[in-house]
This record gives C-alpha cells, structure tokens and sequence, in this order.
C-alpha cells in the first residue's frame, strides 16, 4: 500500500522519535537533554559501552556515530524490530492515536498532482529571482539595498520581483508547458466567473518565498513597491499546497538553527525575520501576516518547550501579544509554555538591528517575560484598585483567566501564582489585624514590589510603556550574587558538573542570564565538549554568550568571592561550592513553603495556620542570617584572611 505523504508527516509529528526508540533503548541521564528533545543512548545496533547513539525530537532521526546506522521511525522499526514498511507505519500511527488511511485512488492521484504544483512553483520562483536581477528589477534591489539587506542574504532567502505585467508570469510558465489549470491551481494567477481572461496575481512586487518543512515553495508573500495599491502585502490565496495559519515563514531553517541556539524566537513579518537572519539569529520565525493561529503555535511547540514571542513595540505590537497569551493560555502544559519579548516602543526588530545592532536585540530577549507576568501586567496596567469592589473584579478576573488551563497540575500552580501576587499586591495583612507600620512596607511585607509591574501604596500600577523604559528596565537586571557564584564556579571548575550532576542538572535559578550559561553548560557537556574551562567557556562564546560571562565573572571579582574564580584551588572552590549550594537549595525551597503558608493564611486565617507562617518566616531569616555571614565573613577553609 502507497500511504499519503501527508499522512505519514502527520504521524511522525504527532510522535516524538524517542517514544519509538525508547521502548527499545535506556537513554544516557549525563548526556540527554529532555527539555530539549535530544537523547542519547548505547546503540541498539552494535554492542557498546559509551553512548554514541543520537536521537532527535526535533529533526525526527537518529543517528550512531559508532556504527552510522541512521534514519526515522519508521527505518527504525523496520530494521531493528523486522516489521515490514506498512506495519511500521501501523504501530506509528497507533501511538499517535490516527486511523490508518483506506485506499483512495483520488488521494493518490491528488498526491501526484500535488507533486507537479510543487515544480510549478520552483518554476515561478526562479522566474521572480531572474526578474530581480534584470533591468527591471532595479528599483526593487534598490529597495532591498536600502533596508540593509546584502545580495548573500537576498540570495539565501531566493527574494524576486513580480514585474509590472498582467501576464508576464503567466506567459513564462505557459513556455515550459504549465497548463493554465496548474496556474490557478498553485494561486498565481486571478481566474473566476467574472474574470474573462485570468492575469497573474503578483504584479510590482518584491516576492518572499513560503517554504515548507521539506524546503519546498509552496506559496508566496509580495510587498507592493507603489504606495498606490490597497494592500501593502499580499500573500498566496489558500491552495493545496498552502494553509496559512498552518505555516510559519523560515521554519525550516530556524528548526535547524535550533540545534545551536536552543530556543525559536517568532516575529511579525517578513522583513523582521531576514533581517534577524541576516544579524546572526537564524532560529526566527514568523507567521503570515496575520495574528498567530492555534496550529502555528503547535508548530512552535513542536520545536521548543518555551518559544519566545516577540512583538513591536507599539500599542498594536502590545495587543497582539496579548492575544499570543490568550491562545496559548488553555494549551500550556508541565513542559510547554512562551515567554514574551516587547521591543523599545516604535521599533520593530529589522529597526533595532540596523540601528543598534544584533546586542541591542539579544538584550530584548535577555528580558523576555513568562506569560504569567504577561497576564497580570494586562489586568493591572494603569489601572487603580482602591476599593473592595475593584479588588474583588481583579481577583474575579485572574480566576476566569486561569480556569482556561487545561492541563490540571499547571491550572493549579496558575491559581496560587495568581492568589499569591494579588494578595502581595493589596498587601499582606488580610487574614490577621493590621500591625504598626504595615502601610510603610511594600506589598508583600518583605520588602520587595510584586513582580510584573511596580505598584504604589494606593495601588496605581504603572503603563507597560514605562515597565519597559531603560530606567525599569536596568533596575531589574541585577545579578543575583549566590547564583552568580554557583554558575561561575561551575564553569571555572567544571570537574564539580560531575560530582555534584543530579543536582546540578537541576538547579533552580531565578534569573534569565544565569539560566541561558546553565543550559549552555549542559548542552556543551551533553554533546561532547572536553570537561575543561576553557572548552566550556568557546562554546559559551559560540553560542552568543560571552558578554553575558563577562558581566558574572566581574560581578564575581567585585564581590571578593575569591574561590569561584579561575586560579582558586580545587579544595577550596569544593568547599565553597557545596556551602553555596547548600544555601541556595534551602533558600528556593523554604521561598516556595513561605509562598505556600502565606496563601493558606490568605485562604483560612486560623491560629495554626499563623503560626505554620512564623515557623516558615523563621527558618527563612536563619537561612539568611547564615549567607550574610558567609558573604561577609567567610567560611573557613585554612587559609585565614579569604572570604568566600
């Protein structure tokens, strides 16, 4: 049996390649990523003792780099279980839950169909490139030029011109023997009962191709060069071959670049997305000119467990954002979520790269906020919540918004996280009398602002405009010393990653910068860079974080935290890693017991519940009275006079 292409895509998508392999492999905890989809395992193959079988859930293969052995789930299944093609295709398609396909000659002849609209549209594509060259293509290169864009870049995203003419496509393709139904077919030209004579659809225009996952073109998006017309950009219509809401624009070069980088950040539009490209951040995406669908944000999860959306920033940038919020909301799950850029108010990306270069962006995704921030900041923004009836609207409102949730275990830390801000944010005393000097203290009583937005006494929080202001905005970038010093001891005295890996692996940091060296650590680690500082600190280089470094290892040095650095020796940065690390597990659990008692006081003010409240508070204070004195005054370690 022929199966549909379409048919077994949607299977091996719909199934990670390591839910087929491993049921017959043990995966490598040292050297598998889980978070990112990459595995390693001793090959089924060949008898090994080292993992040097790969598997990929973003590329959908594996590979040995012991035996070579290669492929997808299906090879898998065929050679090292001896199914026959159709049975493997079977068991695929049971585990994703999708009935196997009937035989259907009209499929199979529209299969074949399919594949002649896909040379139609190489055709027309080559067609656009050698327009843009050609005398008539002059003003559109100027354009290009203008916007930054060099001749290697045009060329790597294969950019054209549709010339002036209502037939010149369509006579080019009728020379190499496309029928005029092929044509309308692929969305090239406009035809219809009150169209006598069809004409091409695209015409003075600068042409993006719109590749799919295989790098095909199958569909194209033109931006008018005349101010005249009434659309700016104007895409394909929606054809066999093309689904708008189920496609994202680069896709299949930033799941590429995703093997280096981490992560997929999605834009607005065309140019934003060369743009970054061409300034070094190949893992971009955008949809197609409209708000992002349910299927391209499937897409992205597809890639990555945490996209980062992006958007302008302006007020529409800001409500698009809001709406990528909304529609990620309900399908958020442990494992799956989006953070959320907000560029400088009236630049978009191409405007801050040509004007401040590629650091000017990266330091917007450095900042990039979970979409629990995203959602408080919309419900409090510039609003005044000085009565019970306002309070109450505002609670009643996160309660709807979290009740979207789908998944029961995120819903419920969603409620807390919610219950927790708002109760730091009208102040801490409900539950129990007001005491002197509350109405001094920040929410919370623990002398920080809620997080999300600053907020006043009189609870007037402040416009995402000025939440994103360089003042804010620098204020909130502190490093935070303890897991500054955990990081750089790590990467200064990386034979620690092996002593202590469970613990490392895992460890909780708070901050964006310190988890990007984390997880750059690990991924080094997990595909074969040597356990020596100096390797790890390359690929930190290669993978765009060196200022990053930089800016601990300074921090690091003006904090006197001598046994982190460099030169220290390896007894002493032991010691004081194990004490550091000790410290902070204590701090980010009993944070968490705190956050827990304070809720349940909230909820139920009884007399156990306040004094579960002092005994967590307490503990709390002991374990920072004891890092103040480490910080301060040192540990001992033999060598009198150092402080760690």
């Amino acid at each position: 049996m022929r199966f549909p292409p379409s048919f077994l895509d949607e299977i091996r998508d719909r199934v990670p390649i390591s839910s087929v392999v491993g049921q017959r492999v043990n995966w490598d905890r040292r050297k598998t990523n889980v978070q990112r989809g990459d595995y390693w395992a001793c090959c089924p193959f060949h008898g090994e003792k080292t993992p040097s079988f790969h598997c990929e859930d973003r590329k959908g293969r594996y590979h040995c780099f012991g035996c070579g052995v290669s492929g997808d789930h299906f090879r898998f299944l065929t050679e090292l279980d001896g199914l026959s093609f159709p049975e493997a295709v079977e068991r695929v398609a049971d585990m994703a839950g999708v009935p196997m396909p009937a035989r259907d000659p009209e499929a199979e002849k529209r299969e074949k169909q399919r594949a002649t609209l896909h040379e139609v549209m190489e055709l027309a594509t080559r067609f656009f490139q050698d327009q843009l060259q050609s005398s008539a293509g002059a003003r559109a290169r100027a354009y290009l030029r203008d916007r930054g864009l060099t001749p290697a870049t045009q060329q790597s995203f294969r950019l054209g011109f549709a010339p002036d003419s209502r037939n010149a496509l369509k006579e080019y393709l009728a020379a190499k023997g496309v029928e005029k139904g092929q044509m309308e077919a692929c969305g090239l030209t406009y035809f219809g009962p009150d169209v006598p004579v069809s004409y091409d659809r695209f015409r003075d225009r600068i042409m993006f191709p719109i590749l799919d996952p295989k790098e095909r073109v199958i569909a194209f998006g033109g931006r008018a060069m005349s101010s005249d017309v009434s659309a700016k950009y104007l895409n394909s219509p929606e054809t066999d071959l093309f689904h708008k809401g189920n496609v994202l624009y680069n896709h299949a070069r930033a799941r590429r670049a995703i093997q280096k980088d981490g992560t997929v950040f999605a834009v607005e539009g065309y140019m934003d997305v060369i743009a970054l490209a061409q300034a070094g951040f190949e893992n971009v995406v955008a949809p197609l000119g409209t708000a992002l669908t349910e299927n391209q944000l499937d897409l992205l999860w597809r890639m990555t467990s945490e996209p980062v959306l992006c958007f302008d920033g302006d007020k529409a940038g800001l409500k698009a954002a809001w709406r990528a919020a909304d529609l990620a909301l309900p399908a958020i799950e442990p494992g799956r979520s989006a953070r959320f850029a907000l560029l400088p108010e009236g630049q978009d990306p191409d405007d801050l790269v040509r004007n401040e270069g590629p650091d000017a962006f990266r330091a917007v995704l450095a900042e990039a906020r979970p979409l629990a921030d995203m959602l408080w900041q919309r419900e409090t923004a510039g609003g005044v919540f000085d009565t019970p009836e306002r309070k109450a609207e505002l609670e009643k409102t996160l309660r709807e918004l979290t009740s979207r949730i789908r998944d029961e275990s995120v819903r419920f830390h969603y409620t807390q996280e919610m219950r927790d801000r708002v109760h730091s944010f009208f102040g801490s005393t409900r539950g129990r009398p007001a005491r002197p000097g509350d109405r001094d203290r920040p929410p919370g009583g623990r002398g920080q602002w809620p997080r999300g937005g600053a907020a006043t006494p009189g609870r007037l929080t402040i416009s995402e405009s000025l939440m994103r202001s360089s003042l804010v905005r620098k204020a909130g970038g502190v490093l935070p010393l303890r897991e500054t010093v955990l990081v750089v001891t790590l990467i200064n005295h990386p034979d620690l990653i092996d002593t202590h890996f469970e613990e490392v692996e895992t460890l909780d940091l708070a901050h964006a910068d310190l988890n990007r060296l984390h997880s750059a650590v690990i991924d080094a680690l997990a595909h074969g860079a040597a356990h020596e500082r100096q390797a790890i600190v390359e690929a930190l280089q290669q993978a765009g974080l060196a200022d990053c470094w930089q800016r601990c290892v300074d921090l690091v040095r003006k904090a006197r935290q001598w046994p982190a650095l460099e030169d220290a020796a390896a007894e002493d940065a032991r010691e004081a890693f194990s004490q550091a690390l000790h410290l902070h597990r204590s701090a980010r659990t009993l944070h968490r017991e705190l956050k827990a008692a304070e809720a349940a006081l909230a909820t139920n003010p009884t007399d156990e519940n306040y004094r579960h409240l002092v005994e967590i508070q307490a503990q709390f204070r002991d374990v920072q009275a004891t890092e103040a004195l480490v910080e301060g005054f040192g540990v001992s370690s033999g060598r009198a006079g150092r402080s760690f």
